[in-house]
């Protein structure tokens, strides 16, 4: 089962672009999910970019990690570039065909769906 196949202990730090935009709020929705289902724990990517050292350190330290960003920009992804903070796991939600929009109507066929594809990239593309 894909929630089991890389961690039992919820060990996967989800950083997650909530950028202001559909496919931001998709990612923030998933991993926001992800947390309460206990795939990996949110974890707080402003904290990151504003150079706080106990965050940094953090991302640094964790074995696993996924980041997310809702488009192309990459806003996650440079983040964790511009703290040195090692690229593990990465998605962009636009890459699987979602288009960025200004709708802010999440729908729940989406957010499933980019919570499929979290878990099947942490997984190693185990389903």
């Amino acid at each position: 089962m894909a929630e089991n196949c890389c961690t039992t202990d919820g060990n996967i730090m989800i950083l997650a672009c909530s950028g202001a935009s559909n496919v931001g709020q998709l990612s923030n929705r998933a991993a926001v999910e992800l947390t309460q289902e206990g795939f990996g724990k949110m974890f707080c990517l402003a904290g990151i970019g504003g150079g706080l050292s106990g965050f940094v350190q953090s991302a640094k330290d964790v074995p696993r990690m996924i980041a997310i960003d809702g488009c192309e920009v990459g806003c996650a992804k440079a983040t964790l570039k511009k703290a040195v903070v090692p690229l593990k796991d990465y998605i962009v939600l636009t890459d699987l065909g979602i288009k960025k929009s200004k709708d802010f109507d999440l729908k729940h066929l989406e957010v499933q769906r980019v919570k499929d594809e979290i878990k099947k990239v942490c997984c190693g593309g185990a389903e």
